[in-house]
């Protein structure tokens, strides 16, 4: 599917060097002109199921900082079915959606750098195998050029696409996340959104009362409710029929994945280098570590590394790696993935006990910690949006890392790391007190 770009910017070249500053004056065009003319994206055309279009995004999320120095990108099966919630081990699933990107295009049409109009497209993936409990892909050239220019293509934010349970919104979110920087899409007409959506070769979406019923209306509830953005559906009239659409978009809080940036204190950090090690992306890697914490992911680090020695690890690590942070696995767990279940004690040890205890113990943190920030979001709720933003900016002072400024921007104050700092701050601002761990 086609939207023309009407912004004159530079599209970025394969240079590394140039990349920030073909940013820098797409920013500085949109900023002067977002009243009247919208940024163009790359629209991926077809019906893709909800699966597929996560596979799709976690694909190109394990690819990113590659892809322009690398012809082809290597994920462990386990990993990628991990990170698209794909629970099963269904290979036959696995290959029908990695066919399914293959024969799905994607197209754009976008001024040039000599300013002439430039078109084209591509195939998702230029191909895909899987082999030896590997899945092996490649971008074209050109549109691994597009993907990689932030004034192109904005990617999304896995956590958040795992939340989605339609296609129909996730390809609604996908398409007007491109756009959230002007706060709008522009005027859409109705054919385009049709196949934006999938649905433009069924007769019973050519009538538009069906239509908003059944896709817009309920799409938009979704993305308002588990997303980063808000939306608010527009429809323009001629001759009192539905001719075009657009969405006006408003960030609601959270922050896109690729907000991260280069993290060094996350780089130099040695879980950092050892889930590199373990085959996982680097973006990934600081995705684990600022969500959950060096202590947890090293944890779960050293809990692979000995399933490994006992030889209860299959192949690459780096899949089983993933369900564990994800799963909260521990030594006591007998995971499934395990090739050689082992003996069960006659009774539990003590250091069975130990951890036990220490489970036990995590457990009622978490649930302490959760009551705890129901009462600070209750609090929240109770301020206006001037009032909001004030706190948390003069929290953010107070910070004096830069690791946990670092994930209180990302996280807010659901920042795990930054927890035993943000019941300090509001231990005195809750006129009934926040809950007491022992409480």
């Amino acid at each position: 599917m086609v939207i023309d770009r009407r912004v004159g910017c530079r599209s970025i070249t394969c240079k590394t060097e140039n990349a920030s500053r073909a940013v820098t004056q797409f920013r500085q065009i949109t900023e002067r002109e977002s009243l009247r003319k919208h940024v163009a994206a790359i629209h991926v055309g077809g019906k893709l199921s909800l699966l597929q279009r996560k596979l799709s995004n976690c694909l190109l999320l394990h690819a990113y900082d590659d892809l322009l120095t690398r012809p082809s990108h290597r994920i462990d099966a386990e990993t990628l079915c991990a990170l698209s919630g794909y629970a099963s081990r269904d290979r036959d699933t696995l290959k029908a959606a990695l066919r399914a990107l293959a024969e799905t295009t994607a197209e754009w049409n976008m001024l040039g750098d000599n300013g002439e109009e430039e078109w084209g497209i591509s195939s998702l993936l230029s191909y895909a195998k899987l082999s030896g409990g590997v899945c092996e892909y490649a971008y074209s050239a050109p549109l691994a050029a597009k993907l990689y220019d932030p004034a192109v293509f904005s990617m999304i934010n896995m956590r958040i696409q795992r939340n989605f349970t339609s296609g129909h919104a996730l390809a609604l979110y996908e398409n007007c996340f491109r756009f959230v920087r002007t706060g709008s899409t522009g005027w859409w007409e109705l054919d385009v959104f049709r196949r934006l959506m999938g649905v433009h070769d069924m007769a019973y979406y050519d009538d538009f009362s069906k239509l908003n019923a059944k896709i817009i209306k309920p799409s938009v509830k979704e993305v308002n409710a588990v997303s980063d953005i808000t939306l608010v559906a527009e429809v323009r009239r001629e001759s009192r029929k539905a001719k075009y659409i657009r969405f006006l978009i408003t960030r609601n809080g959270q922050e896109t994945l690729f907000d991260l940036g280069d993290d060094d204190a996350v780089r130099k950090s040695a879980a950092y280098n050892r889930l590199v090690e373990n085959g996982i992306s680097g973006r990934l890697a600081q995705r684990w570590i600022a969500e959950h914490g060096e202590d947890y992911v090293g944890e779960k680090l050293d809990f692979v590394e000995s399933e490994r020695r006992q030889g209860r690890v299959r192949k690459t690590p780096a899949g089983y790696l993933a369900a564990a942070i994800k799963g909260d696995f521990k030594p006591a767990d007998a995971p499934a993935l395990a090739a050689v279940p082992a003996p069960e004690p006659a009774g539990p040890t003590e250091e069975q006990l130990a951890e036990q205890a220490r489970d036990e113990e995590r457990a009622r943190d978490a649930d302490w910690r959760k009551a705890c920030l129901d009462v600070i979001e209750a609090q929240l709720e109770k301020r206006s949006p001037a009032s909001r933003k004030a706190m948390k900016d003069r929290f953010e002072r107070m910070l004096d890392d830069e690791f946990e400024r670092g994930q209180f921007r990302r996280y807010g104050w659901q920042a795990r790391g930054v927890f035993p700092k943000i019941r300090e701050f509001w231990a005195d601002l809750v006129p009934e007190g926040l809950p007491s761990r022992d409480g």
